[in-house]
């Protein structure tokens, strides 16, 4: 099964569904997947056997909740992985930091001020065609108005038309399609004293939109009234500003349409950059879907608009970029009902930018400020999107040459953890990341070579160990029972070979030599002077009885071998069982401790140091090593204690820098010298360790205790 339960493996065919079986039956999602659709199997066959019902209705909600909470807790597992996935990468992580703080609120900025720019721009032209429109048909009342002033004075119908002929021919300079009428009302507006005579219909210019009107409608009231209509051209719905004008005391008004027709399309399109397109008006439903019929002078609500194709009756390659809709009031002329009217236009963002700016008398070559504002703008708008997609490439560039060095340091480490310390990464960079991918080749150069260094050391280490128990085995046992005496001897290097040495040699039945010696210095040069020197002592023990003598020709003979900076400190004694006695030299070494047995008056211990120099002095040639070197004799006698050791033992210090010393070392002998030769040498060992503490030792401990016992 895999480690992650929720992902199906790939695989074999079998494999897969058993993966599939397992995730099925042993996940959370899996059995709430599973449950929800055996509770929504269970109640379509229900419903299916017995019918709908409330019961089986609430068992398949319990379903369809069941498979939602198995959904959502898979999606919400599958964003898990995925986002563990995805973001496993230090590179990905920081694409993605980057675009969240960097790139998405500025690009969010953008959005919103390209949105809100839009519908500025969108709303501010439906304002100017608006605004457009409402001044046609103020002209437009303007025409009727000077029309009916005229006419007050007409008092025939020749007058009538010569008036409406003149009127009208003034306008269509301005507006072709002008048309003027004279139409009959019902009612006389005005003073009664200036009730004029009334007039049958007389009309005057094209009237090719419409039909002149034959009568002034009922809702006028006698007010001079200006507006939109909504005319029909074939299939098409087209607009016409009209105007009604009264006459003072005229039973007659004064009606003026003119027309958005191809030239005032044009016109308006030269003046403002607009251009106009189809109109779709605004119709209301009633429940049935039938169009309802509103009450009479009452404003049609705006419902549903429908846009029609915008139709331009330009050149099209005239046509502005943008196109929109505007809503307009328009009356209709039967009802005098207020409805709106969409009308499709086309415009440049040109246009309402010279709209907003109007004129200008500040002007440098031909611009005006307002152009230069724009201009700077549009400047400041290119480098904001020139320095976002620099910093957009840069960000993802710098991610990529940070992660990329990550990646690196990262396989670099996986090599070194699988032992290869040769892989070394490519330096692309002199930055701290290229400094520190040169650190890391440094270490793992430096690793490398200190492997070798360490095998290198664990070699020597083997062969120090080796070299250690081989000097260990020179050395003679830790006791010996010789018949009347007792040697116990312990050797500790301070490093894995030493350069103290003891030794016990039988001379014959009665005789036995006891030597100790310290070879200064530690380490492997001292272990090998140490070794040569046992050769030495066994060669020369056989030849010489006295002490004095063997060290007068053992110093002869190592100081023509022995280092200039070198040399051994000894203490040779033979003890003669037949004659009692003690005879010992000393070449420099250690004092001799010397505790008298039970028999003695006092049992003080005396530390024995006769005279003589160390050996191996190569300024002597001999003659100052013999005239110095003093031999004593002492008589022994059972329970005697003699302690020959080093200075490993007497200095020892502990992490103040204080010494052991001599005479609590003599002190400790004489307190304990009733205990057995081995329980002794444990004592004093304990009291040395437990003085020192912590401190590491710092010489080659070593020492013999020789006891007299009854022979």
């Amino acid at each position: 099964m895999p480690s992650d339960p929720h992902l199906l493996p790939s695989g074999a065919p079998s494999s897969r569904a058993r993966e599939l079986r397992a995730w099925l039956t042993r996940t959370f999602t899996g059995r709430a997947l599973l449950l929800g659709a055996a509770i929504k199997f269970v109640a379509f066959v229900l419903s299916r056997i017995a019918g709908t019902s409330r019961g089986i209705d609430a068992f398949d909600a319990v379903g369809d909740v069941t498979l939602v909470v198995g959904t959502v807790a898979l999606g919400y597992r599958l964003y898990v992985d995925a986002r563990r996935r995805l973001l496993w990468r230090v590179r990905r992580k920081l694409i993605v930091s980057y675009i969240f703080i960097g790139f998405v609120p500025a690009l969010l900025i953008i959005a919103f001020f390209l949105l809100s720019g839009t519908l500025l721009f969108l709303n501010v032209s439906a304002y100017m065609l608006r605004s457009r429109v409402a001044g046609l048909v103020d002209q437009t009342r303007f025409l009727a108005q000077t029309a009916a002033l005229e006419l007050q004075r007409a008092q025939t119908p020749s007058d009538v038309a010569d008036t409406l002929a003149r009127r009208q021919t003034a306008a269509v300079g301005r507006y072709p399609m002008a048309s003027y009428a004279l139409v009959p009302a019902s009612r006389t507006c005005g003073r009664a004293a200036t009730v004029r005579p009334s007039f049958s219909l007389e009309a005057a210019g094209p009237w090719t939109h419409t039909a002149p009107p034959s009568s002034v409608p009922a809702w006028v009231e006698c007010a001079d009234r200006a507006s939109l209509i909504v005319y029909a051209d074939g299939d098409r719905e087209r607009l016409a500003a009209r105007a009604v004008a009264w006459p003072e005391g005229a039973q007659n008004a004064v009606i003026v349409d003119i027309p958005f027709s191809d030239a005032l399309t044009r016109e308006l399109h030269d003046e403002m950059g607009i251009t106009l397109g189809d109109l779709t008006t605004l119709e209301i439903f009633d429940d049935s879907g039938t169009v309802a019929e509103p009450p009479a002078r009452k404003p049609r609500p705006q419902t549903q608009i429908i846009i029609g194709p915008v139709n331009v009756p330009i050149n099209r390659d005239q046509q502005e970029p943008i196109g929109w809709v505007a809503f307009l009031d328009y009356t209709d002329w039967t009802t005098g009902e207020m409805n709106k009217v969409t009308v499709g236009f086309r415009i440049g963002p040109s246009a309402v930018y010279r709209y907003l700016s109007g004129p200008s008398l500040e002007s440098i070559n031909n611009f005006n400020l307002g152009q230069i504002l724009l201009v700077l703008l549009a400047v400041v708008g290119g480098l904001f999107l020139i320095i976002q997609a620099v910093a957009f490439v840069m960000g993802l560039t710098l991610a990529r040459s940070i992660t990329g060095s990550v990646h690196e340091l990262f396989a670099g480490t996986e090599r070194v953890r699988r032992g290869d310390f040769t892989h070394k990464i490519a330096i692309r960079s002199r930055d701290q990341l290229g400094e520190l991918a040169g650190s890391f080749n440094s270490m793992t150069a430096s690793i490398e070579e200190l492997l070798h260094q360490k095998a290198e050391k664990e070699r020597l280490e083997q062969e120090l160990r080796i070299a250690r128990s081989i000097q260990m085995s020179l050395f003679p046992l830790a006791s010996l029972s010789f018949p009347g005496i007792v040697l116990t001897g312990h050797c500790e290097p301070a490093r894995e070979v030493g350069g103290d040495y003891y030794d016990f040699l039988p001379l014959d039945e009665w005789r036995i030599g006891i030597l100790i010696a310290d070879v200064a210095g530690k380490g492997t040069s001292a272990a090998l002077y140490m070794a040569e020197l046992k050769g030495l002592m066994l060669s020369l023990s056989e030849l010489h009885a006295s002490p004095r003598a063997l060290l007068i020709v053992a110093n002869r003979i190592i100081s023509k071998h022995l280092d200039a900076r070198s040399f051994i400190t000894m203490t040779y004694a033979v003890v003669d069982l037949r004659a009692r006695t003690l005879t010992m030299a000393r070449a420099g070494h250690c004092p001799l401790v010397y505790v008298p047995g039970p028999h003695a008056a006092s049992r003080t211990a005396q530390a024995l140091t006769p005279d003589g120099m160390v050996l191996g002095l190569q300024f002597d040639t001999g003659d100052l090593f013999g005239k110095t070197l003093e031999e004593v004799t002492l008589p022994i006698d059972n329970g005697d204690l003699f302690l020959l050791y080093t200075d490993g033992i007497s200095e020892a210090m502990n992490l103040a820098g204080d010494c052991f010393g001599d005479t609590r070392l003599a002190d400790l002998a004489r307190e304990h010298a009733d205990l057995e030769s081995g329980h002794l040498r444990d004592c004093i060992l304990g009291e040395v360790r437990t003085f020192a503490g912590t401190a590491a030792q710092h010489d080659d401990m070593t020492m013999v205790l020789l006891k007299i016992e009854d022979r």
